[in-house]
C-alpha cells in the first residue's frame, strides 16, 4: 500500500504513526511518504526552550476527557513525562470594569455547581444570579436544529452570564465568536444535558456525582509533557521507520491517473504515486488541493472561516512582581475593549515552566471578532501586550524573556450548520476512494482530536486491504 500523507502537525503524525502500527500488525506492506512545507514538523505544537524557560507558542496542554492524547503518550512510552495542572492554584480570573473578579468556584465553563461560592460572588449581579437560576425551570427546546453558542447561553442562562462567562471562556477555547459558533460542533456535551436532565445546572451536578473518584486513578482535566508538546511530536516522529518525510516541501497538484491511483505533484516538479492519500491541512489548503478532481467539495472546502490570533510570553524576576500569580491567569470579555483577550499565569498552571525565581506569563492578541491586534508588527504587539499587563496587573518590569508567536488564518470556525456541512464534506470524499481527511478544521480543535482525526484515517485505510 502506497501512501501520501500530506500536513506535518499532529494529525498527520498521528496517520502515519497508527498506520504503521496497524499495517505491521497486519502483514500490510506499506510505502509512507509525509510531506510538510514547513522546515518543521508539528504544527500548531510549537515549544520554545530558553534560559531554563518552556514556552509554548501554541496549544499548552490538552483535554483528558478525551482519551486519544494520553493513549498516543502512552504507546509511545512518554507517559511517565506527563504533567498535570497544579490543582491547589486552580483559580481563574475575568476581568470585568477594569477589576480581575474571581471565576466562583465550581462553574464549569457556564454552569455553576456549587450554591455557595456562586452566591456570594461579585462578578455576576444579583439579577444575573436570579436569571442564571431559572436555568433549572426553563423547559428544554424541544427544536433539534442547531443554534449558536450565544442564542444557547442566552436562552438557558441570560445575557449577563454570556458576556462575563461564556464569550470569554468558551469562545477563547475555539477562538471563535460565540453569535456564530455552533453549540453541535463545538460543545455537544450541553445539548445532551439539556435533553437529558432539562437543565444544565442538574446535568453538571449529576455528571459530577456518577465520577466522582473510586479506587482507580484519575487524571487531571488538563495534561502537558514537563518538556513541553513538542516532546509528543519529536516522539511520533522518531518512531516512524521506513518511510519518507520531507520537510518544506509542498503539494502542487493533486490529480488521479487513468488506473484510479493519486498523482501528487510537488513544488519541485518531482511526483509520486499512492493509492491513498491523507489531507491533514487546514480545509482551505484542502480545497485548493482537491479543485481539480471535484469542485463542490472544493467548495465547501474553502467555505470553512479561519482567523488570525498571536501569543506573547514574557518572562519576569518574581522580585519585580508585585502581583501573586496564585491562579491559572484571566480571560477578558470583548465589552471591555482591551487589546489582549486574556493572559495565561503559565508557571503557576504547570510545573517546570520558569527557572526559580523567574514567572512565566502568556498573553493572547486577535479573536475572531478582532483579529487586527495579531496582525501589527512584532514590537507593536509586544508593546501591546506590556501595556496591558501594566494596566491590569501593575506589571512594569522589564521582561527577562520575551517570545511571540503568531497564527495568522490558523483558527477554523465552526459556524452555526457545520455538521452539515461536514456531511456534504463527507459524502462527496466517498465518492473518491482513497482520499481522507484529517485535522482540526472539521471534528474538534484540540489535540485529542486531531490525533483520533488522524487515527481514524489510517484505521479506515486498512480496512481497505484485502487480508495478507
Amino acid at each position: 500500500m502506497r501512501v501520501a500523507i500530506v500536513g506535518g502537525g499532529i494529525a498527520g503524525l498521528s496517520a502515519a504513526y497508527y498506520l504503521q502500527e496497524g499495517a505491521r500488525d497486519s502483514g500490510v506492506p506499506l510505502e509512507c511518504t509525509l510531506i510538510e512545507s514547513d522546515g518543521r514538523l508539528g504544527g500548531k505544537i510549537v515549544t520554545h526552550r530558553q534560559d531554563g524557560f518552556v514556552v509554548e507558542g501554541g496549544p499548552d496542554s490538552f483535554l483528558t476527557q478525551k482519551p486519544w492524547a494520553v493513549e498516543l503518550c502512552r504507546r509511545l512510552g512518554i507517559e511517565d513525562r506527563l504533567i498535570g495542572t497544579n490543582e491547589a492554584s486552580r483559580k481563574v480570573y475575568i476581568l470585568w470594569k477594569g477589576k480581575l473578579r474571581e471565576l466562583p468556584d465550581g462553574v464549569l465553563l457556564i454552569v455553576p455547581t456549587r450554591l455557595t461560592p456562586f452566591a456570594l460572588s461579585t462578578l455576576i449581579s444579583p439579577l444575573g444570579k436570579l436569571r442564571m437560576g431559572l436555568d433549572l425551570v426553563i423547559p428544554p427546546r424541544k427544536d433539534r436544529s442547531d443554534e449558536s453558542v450565544a442564542d444557547f447561553v442566552r436562552r438557558r442562562l441570560g445575557s449577563e452570564a454570556l458576556e462575563k462567562i461564556a464569550e470569554p471562556l468558551m469562545g477563547g477555547i475555539h477562538t471563535s465568536d460565540p453569535e456564530r459558533q455552533s453549540l453541535l460542533a463545538s460543545f455537544p456535551r450541553f445539548v445532551d444535558l439539556e435533553r437529558k436532565h432539562g437543565s444544565l445546572m442538574r446535568g453538571m451536578i449529576a455528571g459530577r456525582r456518577a465520577h466522582r473518584p473510586g479506587n482507580g486513578k484519575v487524571l487531571p482535566t488538563f495534561m502537558t509533557l514537563r518538556g513541553g508538546l513538542e516532546e509528543m511530536v519529536s516522539s511520533v516522529a522518531g518512531r516512524l521507520q521506513g518511510g519518507r518525510v520531507l520537510l518544506g516541501r509542498s503539494v502542487a497538484r493533486l490529480s488521479r491517473n487513468g488506473g484510479g491511483d493519486y498523482r501528487l505533484t510537488l513544488d519541485d516538479g518531482a511526483q509520486l504515486e499512492a493509492d491513498a492519500v491523507v489531507l491533514a491541512t487546514p480545509a482551505r489548503a484542502a480545497s485548493s488541493l482537491v479543485a481539480e478532481m471535484d469542485g463542490e467539495m472544493a467548495a465547501r472546502l474553502s467555505s470553512i472561516r479561519y482567523v488570525s490570533t498571536a501569543t506573547v510570553s514574557f518572562g519576569y524576576r518574581k522580585e519585580t512582581l508585585s502581583h501573586s500569580l496564585r491562579g491559572f491567569g484571566f480571560v477578558i470579555p470583548g465589552k471591555e475593549g482591551r487589546r489582549i483577550t486574556g493572559c495565561t499565569w503559565s508557571s503557576t498552571k504547570f510545573d517546570d515552566r520558569a527557572p526559580e525565581g523567574l514567572a512565566l506569563l502568556r498573553c493572547f492578541l486577535g479573536s475572531a471578532t478582532n483579529e487586527l491586534p495579531a496582525l501589527l508588527p512584532e514590537e507593536e504587539m509586544i508593546d501591546i501586550a506590556r501595556e496591558e499587563l501594566r494596566s491590569i496587573m501593575g506589571v512594569d518590569a522589564k521582561p527577562a524573556l520575551t517570545y511571540l508567536h503568531r497564527w495568522k488564518d490558523s483558527h477554523p470556525q465552526y459556524d452555526v450548520g457545520h455538521l452539515e456541512l461536514l456531511a456534504e464534506i463527507d459524502r462527496l470524499c466517498a465518492t473518491h476512494p482513497g482520499l481522507y481527511l484529517a485535522g482540526s478544521s472539521y471534528r474538534g480543535v484540540g489535540i485529542p482530536d486531531c490525533i483520533h482525526s488522524g487515527q481514524l484515517a489510517a484505521e479506515a485505510m486498512l480496512k481497505q486491504q484485502p487480508s495478507p
